[in-house]
């Protein structure tokens, strides 16, 4: 019974995530982007909180492994995708049924799909020594972490909105982001490393990153650290090569 319930607290965790992704799907449908967005970041800062429980409950599992890994594909992959797309229709200026339309259309797909082949990968690779890096971008920093709070700077400052061609933009990103995802970039996994410095940085930032997420504030903080994180990482990956890599979630 013990065990039960050991393991039923961070799977249920990572359910809560799942239901979070879907109701961001539903509330972008009815308009309402600003909750939307937030709730695929509060989707983040559950799938941060469930790998702690689990490893502080000796609680991981196969079957939390794949229910993460479908949770995540909700979450990251699909709910973005809608608030991308609702976005562009309410502040990129795109009229449905339009060329711009369908080629966003098409962005979000793809997104979508490498969201998916990279969870997949992760799963057949997930027997492989573990290591302190990933192979591509983690769907939960392209999505949780770039587009949602992108949509939320962009509706903070919706002069900001007015001037850019998102029509342009937002494809693009979704197009570059998918790449990403299932590039054999190396990218950093947010771990205990050597460098206390290091450490340091991790612990402010994930602490500042929740105080944001739950009191729904400084979205440009957000989008400013996933860029920075985003761009760093991928250099870091570039310089660095004394740890083997790994493909995962």
């Amino acid at each position: 019974m013990k065990d039960r319930i050991r393991y039923t607290i961070p799977n249920s965790v990572t359910a809560l995530s799942l239901l979070l992704g879907l109701g961001s799907v539903v509330i972008s449908q009815l308009g309402s982007l600003e909750l939307a967005a937030w709730m695929i970041v509060w989707c983040g800062l559950l799938d941060t909180l469930d790998g702690v429980v689990a490893r502080m409950l000796r609680a991981t599992s196969s079957f939390g492994a794949e229910f993460d890994s479908m949770a995540d594909l909700v979450a990251f992959g699909v709910a973005p995708s809608v608030l991308v797309v609702q976005a562009g229709l309410a502040l990129g200026g795109i009229e449905y049924g339009s060329g711009q339309f369908w080629v966003l259309l098409v962005a979000a797909g793809s997104f979508t799909l490498s969201g998916a082949m990279r969870l997949a990968r992760f799963n057949l690779a997930s027997d492989q020594p573990r290591t302190g890096w990933f192979t591509g971008v983690p769907i939960t920093a392209a999505g949780g972490g770039l587009l949602s709070s992108l949509v939320l700077v962009l509706i903070r400052h919706s002069d900001l909105a007015d001037v850019l061609p998102l029509a342009l933009y937002l494809p693009v990103l979704l197009f570059v982001l998918a790449i990403l995802m299932i590039s054999r970039v190396r990218f950093p996994k947010a771990t205990i490393r050597k460098n206390q410095f290091i450490n340091a940085f991790q612990f402010i930032n994930i602490a500042l990153i929740f105080y944001c997420g739950i009191t729904r504030s400084f979205p440009e903080y957000l989008f400013g650290i996933g860029v920075f994180l985003l761009v760093a990482g991928i250099i870091a990956g570039r310089i660095v090569k004394d740890e083997p890599e790994e493909a995962t979630a």
